[in-house]
């Protein structure tokens, strides 16, 4: 499991997240955009922006990062700064946030890097450090419940549910269990639907991430049924146009994407053997 895809998940749904975890948030931190961004000549693609609603705010840079990477601040800094150069006119200044599940995490050599380190612009968040999850705001505490064990991330996740119906309005309520919902379907992707419900106490076909985990589904079903459509039209106009397939042949034609069989099922009619076939298929290969 990819932590970073369940943060960048909750960033998505709520930006404002991102500054529960800052000592000085801007006051408009409800207004902020998340995004992922291109920086082009040369090309890098920096996963976590937060751009503010004016034309020229404060833009935010995020990592998450739970894996040991020793190139992380060569990497964040240099994205960073460049994607900075390059809209100079949009932005006042920048920060940077880095989310580590512990410190044993960070780089080890950083030391081009200390002068930024010890600034004001970059905060490093280490979150086995932010304190008891049942003593956190209930947003901190989200992102904390990404850390905990397997073995003990059901019972946090259901204390955190009933705060949420304690503490907030319904609505408010609604969309921490959406939250919620997120971190553990991305957790116990092994837990069917019904195991899921039966570990948080809640219906997960009235959370969004349940009925957009249904629409993705469906439309790769209905993917597949176009798929295997284009399949069985084009094996038979391939038997009418060159005869009976061999079984490798057929194995090759079965593999292949929607998109290759709709352009073999024109490419056919100019075959007048077997193996104007196999040369068709070894250029797609």
């Amino acid at each position: 499991m990819r932590r970073d895809s369940i943060f960048y998940q909750l960033f998505q749904q709520s930006p404002e997240l991102l500054f529960e975890l800052l000592d000085n948030p801007p006051p408009n931190a409800q207004d902020y955009r998340f995004d992922a961004v291109a920086v082009k000549e040369p090309t890098f693609e920096i996963d976590g922006v937060f751009l503010p609603p004016e034309t020229t705010g404060l833009v935010y840079f995020c990592e998450v990062q739970f894996q040991k990477d020793e190139q992380l601040y060569e990497r964040l800094f240099g994205e960073s700064f460049l994607y900075f150069y390059r809209n100079r006119d949009r932005f006042s200044d920048w920060q940077a946030v880095v989310i580590y599940p512990s410190r044993s995490t960070e780089q080890g050599n950083s030391l081009p890097y200390q002068d930024l380190l010890a600034g004001s612009r970059v905060h490093r968040i280490y979150l086995d450090e932010l304190g008891e999850i049942d003593q956190l705001p209930l947003g901190v505490a989200l992102m904390v419940l990404t850390t905990v064990q397997e073995s003990q991330a059901a019972e946090a996740a259901r204390e955190l549910l009933a705060r949420s119906q304690e503490e907030l309005q319904p609505e408010a309520s609604r969309a921490i269990i959406e939250r919620i919902t997120t971190i553990v379907a991305y957790r116990f992707t092994n837990l069917s639907r019904q195991e899921v419900e039966a570990m948080l106490g809640v219906t997960l076909q009235e959370t969004r991430f349940y009925q957009e985990a249904k629409a993705e589904g469906e439309q790769i079903g209905e993917q597949r049924g176009r798929q295997e459509e284009a399949r069985s039209l084009v094996l038979r106009l391939l038997s009418r146009q060159v005869g009976q397939l061999p079984e490798q042949a057929r194995s090759r034609v079965n593999s292949l994407s929607l998109t290759q069989l709709e352009a073999l099922g024109e490419a056919l009619l100019e075959f007048s053997s077997l193996s104007d076939l196999e040369t068709w298929l070894s250029v797609q290969e």
